[in-house]
């Protein structure tokens, strides 16, 4: 790519550009927090939640300092909760060895805990006008695109070539920031995935192998991951009046360290609902069946039936469990995993 290629893509992004919060802002907090946000998200996501979370955590000492189920309540809806834990753990590290900011250069970001290598190029280009690449999925589809490069995005192999076809456009004078927001909003925007494309709007359609073939139907490829492995739960939303039980979850692991409803391993009958809360000391009142929910991970699939259980007050619970009523519930972090059941009930 060349210098007169970048500036194509610069004057399209200045003209084309979305108002988001974290935009041109100035502060590396802000592009920070919002490229951690961004990961495996949508932007229609993104954009409440993290004005909600700068409201509460403006700056990096208040990050660092945050009560952590405040942190994971702060961040819950946008999943992949290791995200928050790391982010907050990077903040700390921060405060300690960078005066509670952010390092100007990519070798300094890329060593903090993560951080990696594109959220590294994004906050340098965009916080700091450092010209260094920022890669990711939106950025390698269209220049895999503009390229014809038929080989898969997933293979490191391809992403370095990609990579290198970016480096000379950083040897010259141009808004670095732009340049790299400009390839991220082609992607997210016009160069979509699986073919749909807006060809007729792109600044680079006359010089796109893929657009002059009409290959983007198969252009960029992209292997296919390992079938999701399939977890059958019973969920209980066990109730005592009017609290409901939950739990902590272990703090490494799955949603770790969020709170959650009581379940079984596999599909349960009412009877062997019944006969496990009698083992653990509950006596079941009342019992009736609530709607099924699948909740989908990266590599895991939960499929949940699910039963209201009222009982009598249980007394002493194990650790790390408690009964809370809706507005204590309220202030815990239930991920999303749940949410047809935190919706049922009214607590988010």
């Amino acid at each position: 790519m060349n210098k007169q290629t970048a500036e194509k893509i610069i004057h399209w992004y200045e003209e084309n550009k979305r108002e988001l919060p974290w935009r041109d802002t100035g502060d590396p907090y802000a592009v920070w927090v919002s490229e951690i946000m961004l990961q495996q998200t949508r932007i229609e996501a993104v954009r409440e939640k993290y004005m909600m979370f700068m409201k509460e955590l403006p700056d990096i000492p208040s990050l660092a300092s945050c009560d952590p189920d405040k942190l994971m309540r702060l961040w819950e809806g946008l999943g992949y909760y290791s995200r928050a834990r790391n982010l907050q753990k990077c903040a700390q590290v921060l405060v300690q060895k960078y005066d509670g900011k952010l390092p100007d250069t990519y070798e300094e970001l890329l060593s903090l805990p993560g951080i990696g290598a594109y959220t590294a190029g994004a906050i340098a280009s965009a916080a700091f006008s450092r010209p260094v690449p920022a890669v990711d999925g939106n950025v390698l589809r269209v220049l895999a695109r503009v390229h014809g490069i038929e080989e898969d995005i997933r293979d490191e192999k391809t992403v370095n070539r990609i990579r290198e076809l970016l480096l000379p456009v950083y040897t010259e004078d141009i808004e670095y920031g732009s340049f790299n927001q400009g390839l991220m909003e082609l992607g997210e925007t016009v160069c979509l995935p699986r073919g749909a494309c807006h060809c007729d709007i792109c600044p680079l359609h006359t010089e796109c192998i893929a657009c002059h073939d009409r290959s983007y139907d198969r252009i960029p490829y992209r292997s296919k991951l390992k079938p999701r492995r399939i977890e059958e739960r019973t969920l209980l939303v066990i109730q005592a009046g009017n609290r409901f039980l939950v739990r902590q979850r272990p703090h490494t692991g799955l949603l770790a360290g969020l709170w959650e409803f009581p379940s079984l391993s596999g599909f349960r009958s009412e009877n062997e609902v019944i006969q496990a809360l009698e083992k653990d000391g509950m006596h079941t009142l009342k019992i009736r069946t609530l709607p099924e929910a699948v909740h989908i991970f990266t590599h895991l699939e939960w499929h949940m039936h699910a039963y209201e259980v009222q009982i009598r007050d249980p007394g002493t619970l194990p650790a790390h469990t408690g009964m809370y009523n809706k507005r204590q519930l309220r202030e815990l972090a239930l991920p999303s995993a749940f949410r047809v059941y935190t919706d049922y009930y009214d607590l988010r």
